[in-house]
């Protein structure tokens, strides 16, 4: 009994220890549903600093490379204002679902993005992206408002969310390591 109590405990303690480094960036998402309506908030940290988050943010167009995102274009830009269209193919009980948008970011440099859909496939799509600097790394928080223009039940529209968001800002966090060195030019 006592050498099956030691080996329980042996892999409750290794599994803690493998759930720990599989989230290397901090990765956390939150996702509530209010009066129809998805209220997302997640947030991960990078060791880069604040500029070179800021220029992977900014690379709307590098965005295509996230898993899901199948088009990213910008396709205006002006003063601090640019406007993406965006394709984004997910899988739903089974069914691939395309969502076209046109989102217009709103860029305060280092700082934050604020983004709204003027056009697309969701009802309203709208939130910001803040950047804020700790030590030696940067902490990326996302905060938006999901208004789905689907016929699909609620319920599985958050279990979807809730799922494809956490590998997403994994994505994303592991981007922005690997893109360090080329954002740093445009930080000199």
């Amino acid at each position: 009994m006592k050498w099956f109590l030691t080996l329980a405990l042996a892999f409750f303690i290794s599994q803690s220890f493998a759930q720990e480094n599989s989230n290397p960036f901090d990765v956390h998402v939150n996702v509530t549903l209010v009066d129809g309506r998805f209220h997302a908030q997640a947030s991960y940290s990078v060791p880069i600093n604040i500029c070179s988050a800021y220029t992977f943010l900014t690379d709307y167009e590098g965005s295509k490379n996230i898993p899901g995102i199948i088009e990213a274009r910008v396709i205006s830009r002006v003063g601090n204002k640019a406007r993406v269209y965006r394709v984004i193919e997910e899988q739903i009980l089974f069914f691939p679902i395309e969502m076209k948008s046109t989102v217009e970011y709103t860029e305060l440099p280092n700082r934050s993005l604020t983004f709204e859909q003027i056009s697309g496939d969701n009802r309203s799509y709208k939130g910001t992206w803040k950047l804020l600097e700790e030590k030696d790394k940067t902490v990326f928080k996302y905060d938006a408002q999901i208004e789905p223009n689907s016929i699909i039940p609620s319920a599985i529209i958050e279990y979807f969310i809730k799922n494809s968001m956490r590998g997403r800002f994994e994505s994303m966090a592991q981007r922005a390591t690997q893109h360090k060195s080329i954002e740093a030019v445009a930080c000199k």
